[in-house]
């Protein structure tokens, strides 16, 4: 699930979402079907992938590329519509249907992300076909697009004028792209998600979200219930906070997610400080020299903004802890490069320069899935009690931008109750700073029909955290219908 910081910070730890469906969604109570809206999926080659790396990708074997037409706006369902990009890769072994894929955002590009990690879902792939998608606003399914104005707001510092950076984004998101803002949400990508099952020919919904995939799959077993067949949601999202609430915490997390990588480092001989206290005062000291003094890289430069993205960025598995220190020991004599390749890997910056629309997406979707629009008294506000907690993050302007949005939000979201629907497998970790455990135990409860599963580790997600607990106990419900038993916990 891909990532966070202060941005996803404001949404839901790369969550939340936008949108008019508020109005027109069906009671959770009554199961609801898009069966007859549902369109024909026009399958053929992928040809424009777009690798880990930035750059254009190959689709390995078995994989092909579609299109789906959904209403633009679900309240006309016979009115204009726009295509949903997709991705699938058919079953090598015997078929049990198809298994779709949310890898989080909101933003992420589920067409690029699958083609790059499907080996990884071997285990999964031998009986389902994997199917992923770019939800509606996101890339190829008319993405948010917000002209030349990504660059300046995500590497500006504390001192910037960060308001009118927010609001001058704003302004260029609607100027490209107002006429799918006022469509774009979690509620309405749930109801993409139904039609998308029924195009498939699967009369139950097969689901693997992770982060914000957590809320979208809970959104939609809401409307949904009786279309819901094996849902697991890892790295479980809580769309019931406030903007301070969800922001508090996941300071908390990635604080104590530093914390953890601080400790790490020292009992291994760190590089950076002979202490944790060293090792967060060496960042911190980073950070507020790149705020007059950006470092060059080549033609760019290494910005406070851009650094808080880099150095978050490896607190999203421990696996790459190493590579955050070796990014700030660079940085400290000079070569901010790893730093800023893993700024562009969080922003969606392309080799050639371009960004995909994670970011735009990111917060077209937060600012429409919530009524909530921080003036900039109440962002400030905001900003200095996450510096309290976490004095790595700084919220900016990504807390102001819903103030200047286009488009009203609304909070149909963050009902979640999915009474009626198949047990749905939620997966919290103690160690995740993106979505805190706290989270998943509240999404269970939520959901009415959630079983918890725990794991004790660290990092953003489980599934993929390499722990083969948590790997055998999904894949047996996926694969075998094997419910785990609540209270199930995986050691780190």
């Amino acid at each position: 699930m891909k990532k966070p910081i202060v941005t996803l910070l404001l949404g839901a730890a790369f969550l939340t979402a936008c949108g008019t469906g508020g109005s027109t969604t069906p009671p959770a109570t009554t199961p609801a079907t898009s069966d007859g809206q549902a369109g024909a999926i026009a399958w053929g080659p992928c040809t424009d992938l777009i690798g880990a790396d930035g750059k254009p990708a190959t689709p390995g074997p078995g994989v092909e590329c579609g299109k789906l037409p959904v209403p633009l706006d679900h309240a006309k369902p016979d009115g204009e519509k726009m295509d949903l990009a997709l991705i699938r890769v058919k079953a090598t072994g015997e078929r049990l249907g198809s298994l779709v894929f949310n890898f989080g955002g909101p933003g992420a590009s589920g067409v690029d992300t699958l083609a790059t990690t499907a080996p990884i879902f071997a285990a999964l792939g031998n009986r389902y076909d994997l199917v992923s998608f770019d939800p509606r606003g996101v890339d190829r399914s008319a993405g948010v697009r917000c002209g030349d104005t990504v660059d300046e707001f995500l590497s500006a510092g504390p001192s910037a004028d960060q308001d009118k950076l927010a609001a001058e984004f704003a302004a260029a998101c609607e100027k490209d792209s107002s006429k799918v803002l006022p469509h774009v949400g979690t509620v309405n990508a749930a109801k993409d998600l139904d039609l998308l099952r029924a195009a498939l020919g699967d009369d139950k919904l097969n689901y693997l979200g992770f982060s914000y995939g957590t809320h979208l799959g809970a959104v939609y077993a809401t409307h949904f219930p009786g279309n819901v067949g094996r849902f697991v949601l890892d790295g479980a999202f809580d769309p019931t906070g406030t903007f301070e609430e969800r922001a508090v915490t996941q300071a908390r997390g990635f604080d104590a997610a530093f914390e953890a990588f601080a400790k790490d480092c020292v009992a291994k001989g760190c590089e950076i400080g002979g202490s944790p206290a060293e090792v967060e005062k060496t960042v911190v000291n980073l950070l507020e020299q790149l705020e007059t003094k950006p470092i060059k890289v080549g033609e760019r430069e290494l910005t406070y903004g851009l650094a808080q993205f880099a150095v978050i960025t490896p607190l999203y598995a421990e696996q790459t802890w190493p590579v955050l220190e070796q990014a700030v020991a660079a940085a400290r004599k000079g070569d901010a490069s790893i730093l800023l390749s893993l700024a562009d890997a969080y922003t969606g910056r392309r080799a050639d320069g371009t960004y995909n629309t994670m970011m735009s997406s990111l917060l077209a979707i937060n600012c429409a899935d919530t009524s909530e629009r921080p003036t900039l008294a109440e962002a400030a506000k905001l900003d200095a009690r996450v510096r309290k907690i976490f004095p790595i993050l700084a919220t900016g302007g990504s807390t102001s931008a819903c103030a200047h949005w286009p488009v009203e939000g609304d909070d149909a979201a963050k009902r979640i109750d999915a009474t009626g629907s198949a047990p749905i497998v939620v997966i919290g970790g103690k160690g995740d700073p993106a979505t805190p455990y706290e989270w998943a135990t509240k999404l269970t409860d939520q959901l009415k029909t959630g079983v918890l599963v725990t794991y004790e580790g660290e990092g953003h997600g489980a599934y993929l955290s390499g722990s083969q607990c948590v790997a055998g106990l999904v894949n047996a419900y996926l694969v075998d219908g094997k419910l785990p038993a609540s209270g199930t916990t995986c050691p780190a």
